[in-house]
C-alpha cells in the first residue's frame, strides 16, 4: 500500500468530518473564513476518495488471477460489515433516544435497501440517501466494484475502457431509462473512479516519476483550482484537482515511505468516515442541552472519532475481514485488505 495514498485518504476523511461539523452544528451558516472553507470545500474529500478507489482497485488486481465472483466477495467482506454495524448502531440510537438524531426516520424497507447498497428515497424527505447518510458514497462504490468485476474478464490494458463504457451505459442510459432512484447514478462523480484507474495505469508503467518540484507544483495548482472553483460539472471542478492531488502524492511516495503513522491514519479512515456523523450528532445533543459553544465540543468530537475509529479498525474491520476470509475460503490480495474508505 502506498503510504502517500494512505495519507491522502486520511486527509480526505477528516475534510469530510470538518464539512459535516459545519453542517450538523451550523447548517452551513457560518461567518468565519475557516468555517466557510470547510462548509464550501470540505466535500471534496469524497472526490479524493473516489479517485483513490479507482487507483487502489486497479493496482491491487493488476497481477492477480481473479474471477469477478471472488473479487466481489472480497469487496463485500471488506466494506459491508463495518457499514452494517454503524447502520444498525444508528437505528438503535434512534429507537433508544429519538431526540439524539431527530431528523432520522426509521422504515424497515428503507433500512433493508440501505444495507443492500440500493439507492432509495430517504423517509425523512431530504433526498436519495441511505439510513446512515454518508453511505450514499458506498452506493457508488459498490456499483464501481460490480462493473470493475466484469472488467476482470478482459486484459488489464482494456479494463479502463470497459469500465468507462459500462459506467456510461449504466449511469446515463439504463438508469435514466428505468427512472431508477430519481437519477441517483446520473452523477458525473462516477468518472472520478476512471481517473484513479488511469493514474494506476501510469504508475504501473513507471510514469509517476518526476523531480520534486513538479508534484509540488501540481499540489499547489490543485489547491488553487479547488479554492477558486468553476461553473463546470463536479468531475471537472473537484474531480480533476483531486486526481492531480493523488498523482502528485504518488509521485512523492519516496518521501512518505518511512512515515508509518500516516499509514495508520489511512487505515482508520473508513471507520472515521462511518463513525463521525454519529459522534457529531451526539455532540450537538450535548450543546443543545448545555448551551456550550459548539467549537468547545469540537475537540471532544474529534478525539472520540479518532479513538473510536482506531478501535473500530482493529476490532471490527480487521477482525471481521479475517473471519469472513476464512469462512469464504478466499486469500487476501495485497492492498485490498486496507482499501477504502
Amino acid at each position: 500500500m502506498l503510504i502517500s495514498v494512505q495519507a491522502l485518504r486520511a486527509l480526505a476523511a477528516w475534510l469530510v468530518v470538518g464539512h459535516h461539523f459545519i453542517q450538523v452544528f451550523f447548517n452551513f451558516e457560518v461567518d468565519t473564513p475557516v468555517a466557510y472553507l470547510f462548509a464550501d470545500k470540505g466535500g471534496i474529500g469524497v472526490d479524493v476518495f473516489f479517485v483513490i478507489s479507482g487507483l487502489v482497485i486497479f493496482l491491487a488486481t493488476a497481477d492477480k488471477a481473479l474471477t469477478p465472483w471472488r473479487f466481489m466477495l472480497m469487496r463485500v467482506a471488506r466494506i459491508a460489515p463495518a457499514y452494517w454495524f454503524y447502520t444498525l448502531l444508528l437505528a438503535v440510537m434512534v429507537v433508544a433516544m429519538p431526540s439524539l438524531i431527530p431528523e432520522v426516520r426509521l422504515e424497515p424497507g428503507h433500512m433493508l435497501l440501505s444495507m443492500l447498497f440500493i439507492p432509495a428515497e430517504n423517509p425523512a424527505g431530504f433526498g436519495v440517501y441511505p439510513l446512515l447518510d454518508v453511505g450514499w458514497t458506498l452506493n457508488f462504490e459498490m456499483l464501481f466494484y460490480l462493473l470493475f468485476a466484469g472488467a476482470l474478464l478482459v486484459r488489464r490494458a482494456y479494463r479502463l475502457w470497459l469500465v468507462a463504457a459500462l459506467l456510461y451505459l449504466v449511469c446515463y442510459i439504463v438508469a435514466p431509462a428505468l427512472d431508477f432512484a430519481d437519477g441517483f447514478y446520473s452523477n458525473d462523480m462516477v468518472f472520478e473512479f476512471l481517473m484513479g484507474i488511469g493514474i494506476g495505469m501510469l504508475y504501473r508503467r513507471g510514469l509517476c516519476r518526476a523531480k520534486t518540484w513538479v508534484p509540488l507544483l501540481g499540489i499547489a495548482a490543485a489547491f488553487v483550482a479547488i479554492w477558486h472553483g468553476a461553473d463546470v460539472p463536479r468531475a471537472l471542478e473537484w474531480g480533476v484537482p483531486s486526481a492531480i492531488l493523488v498523482i502528485s502524492c504518488v509521485t512523492l511516495e519516496p518521501y512518505f515511505k518511512d512515515l508509518r503513522f500516516l499509514k495508520r491514519l489511512g487505515d482508520c479512515s473508513y471507520s472515521v468516515y462511518l463513525l463521525h456523523v454519529l459522534v457529531l450528532c451526539a455532540g450537538r445533543w450535548v450543546v443543545e442541552r448545555t448551551g456550550i459553544d459548539p467549537y468547545a465540543i469540537l475537540p471532544v468530537c474529534l478525539l472520540v472519532t479518532a479513538f473510536g475509529a482506531f478501535l473500530s479498525y482493529e476490532w471490527l474491520e480487521k477482525a471481521t475481514y479475517r473471519r469472513l476470509k476464512g469462512w469464504f475460503g478466499i486469500d487476501e490480495i495485497a492492498g485490498l485488505s486496507r482499501q477504502k474508505y
